[in-house]
């Protein structure tokens, strides 16, 4: 099965050269990185950025289980204004409370994404009447617009299948079926897709939380929930 390279932007400058971050050879479903998948993490101004700090360390022991795929240990905290963030294919941002961002870090929101880049959004507050879904759609209508816009991602997207196989389209969390929140599991997720791909993917089921645990945990668990984290990675890498 052949995947595609993913080429990105490294420099935000328009006579920036595009360089290959990760070298992707596909072998099966599997698919490996020629340097060590790196989790950043973005710090934006506003808001509690810092969520869920156990969910990283446990996706990336899910991504070392299951692929092929090289890691760097530890989450890279990376500043949503600053030009580090394009030395990264895949970036998380989360919260729960207001979204404000500076013009500076809307502008390297919209090159990054534009660029190459993949963001992975999810909703602390599992609520589209929360605060967060509320005020980072308002930032996403500031920075993109047209066919850039957010909109719904189908569940026979390619996502879903990039490497487990979801065929319902994203997986209900905990938080959804118990009724923290808005009392209503979200049958899909949203997305601004550029030329084809997805650059900005966004959650209000708040997989965060849902992914939130040390671990070694994970083998008091019937189903492994993180499986679905591995795909958001592996698509990210390969499209």
């Amino acid at each position: 099965m052949d995947m595609k390279r993913r080429d990105f932007v490294k420099s935000a400058g328009v006579a920036a050269a595009a360089i290959p971050v990760s070298k992707v050879v596909a072998s099966g479903a599997a698919s490996l990185v020629a340097r060590p998948f790196v989790f950043a993490r973005i710090r934006y101004s506003s808001g509690s950025w810092d969520a869920d700090p156990k969910m990283p360390s446990n996706l990336l022991n899910s991504i070392v289980e299951y692929t092929p795929i090289k890691v760097e240990p530890r989450e890279r905290v990376i500043s949503l204004a600053s030009k580090d963030l394009f030395s990264f294919p895949f970036a998380y941002m989360t919260g729960n409370r207001i979204v404000r961002l500076t013009q500076a870090e809307r502008e390297n929101l919209g090159l990054y994404v534009r660029n190459g880049g993949f963001l992975f959004v999810d909703d602390c507050n599992h609520d589209v009447d929360g605060v967060f879904a509320k005020t980072f759609e308002q930032e996403v209508e500031r920075v993109f617009s047209g066919r850039e816009q957010l909109r719904r991602l189908p569940n026979n997207h390619a996502l879903y299948k990039s490497f487990f196989d979801f065929p319902d389209g994203p997986p209900a969390t905990s938080h959804e079926l118990n009724g923290w929140g808005d009392d209503m599991v979200h049958e899909y997720l949203q997305a601004v897709e550029i030329d084809g791909r997805i650059g900005l993917l966004y959650s209000n089921k708040d997989y965060g939380c849902e992914w939130n645990y040390d671990y070694k945990n994970k083998r008091f668990s019937t189903v492994d929930n993180t499986k679905f984290g591995v795909n958001i990675v592996v698509y990210a890498l390969t499209h």
